[in-house]
């Protein structure tokens, strides 16, 4: 049965591939992706040369695995193939930046650096001495983890993949940060989350400063015993594809105890350009157990 699951979109594709030989997103690859149930997917934007002359690929990441998933390419060269000769790619910056990345969003950088001397990372990868010849595929091995984050086993559900991006389709007019929604998936800001031992988590406010944004949040514990909930700093992705929020482990950020009874507010800040539209929050909120993560993705697009 998985078999001829699989080779249903295939023959589609070969059907296809008579009425046109130029597609400006790979539609027949993704369709034999999906069905052989990949993880990330990804597609070329741009293919050029860099300020040293190497042949730059600039690429977009799109999280196919259907849950939160964060990627990080494979710490060694990536592969152009090209008219039958496999050349080594040094320059890798392929990643989601730490971050777990909502299903079904796409994105084309995310903030690299240091907490204090942060910069915007472009996902491409260069390649010394090679050019892009007809019929040239760009091979990269990656892992990746998906679900909740758990402090005490942050790489469980870690698999490892392969992109295989073909060059001769370079895709354009790519909307950002949703490539395919899911249904469900994006909450209004003002939902109630329900976070660890049942206490009520908000997103009370959402202030613009001269550097991004400052978010206000609030627990409301119903419970007989104080509670901490951890959200970390979480970061923001919008109609530009770039992934803002330098990556730190949710624990790490400092946040008041939420007395029996009672409520508790606190803010986090997140660096955004003053231009930056049609953004999300993506939170992860401590729900279930201690450094157990759930992830949600808030809609503050009006914003």
């Amino acid at each position: 049965m998985h078999i001829k699951k699989t080779l249903i979109p295939l023959l589609a594709c070969a059907l296809l591939s008579l009425a046109c030989n130029y597609i400006v997103i790979p539609e027949c690859w993704e369709a034999a992706r999906r069905a052989k149930g990949a993880g990330w997917s990804a597609v070329a934007t741009e293919v050029g040369s860099s300020e040293t002359g190497n042949l730059r690929i600039t690429l977009t990441l799109r999280n196919d695995t259907g849950d939160w998933s964060a990627m990080q390419a494979a710490a060694k060269p990536a592969a152009l193939v090209a008219d039958g000769k496999t050349t080594p790619c040094d320059t890798v910056f392929v990643s989601s930046g730490g971050h777990r990345l909502a299903p079904g969003f796409q994105m084309r950088g995310y903030i690299a650096g240091t907490q204090a001397d942060q910069q915007i990372q472009l996902i491409y990868v260069e390649c010394q001495g090679a050019a892009a010849a007809p019929g040239a595929v760009l091979a990269v091995e990656y892992s990746y983890v998906t679900g909740q984050y758990n402090y005490y086993e942050p790489e469980a559900n870690k698999t490892d993949g392969k992109l295989e991006i073909p060059l001769d389709n370079i895709a354009s007019g790519l909307t950002y940060p949703i490539g395919e929604p899911v249904e469900g998936l994006i909450q209004q800001e003002n939902v109630e989350i329900v976070a660890l031992n049942k206490v009520v988590l908000t997103l009370a406010g959402v202030e613009r400063t001269a550097d991004g944004f400052q978010f206000s949040w609030k627990t409301a514990n119903p419970g007989e015993y104080p509670t901490y909930v951890h959200v970390g700093n979480p970061p923001v992705i919008g109609a530009d594809g770039i992934l803002y929020g330098f990556y730190e482990t949710p624990d790490l950020a400092s946040v008041p105890i939420t007395p029996a009874g009672g409520e508790s507010t606190w803010t986090t800040t997140v660096a955004v350009p003053q231009d930056a539209q049609g953004l999300y929050i993506l939170l992860s909120a401590e729900s279930g157990k201690q450094r157990l993560y759930a992830n949600y993705a808030l809609d503050i697009t009006g914003r």
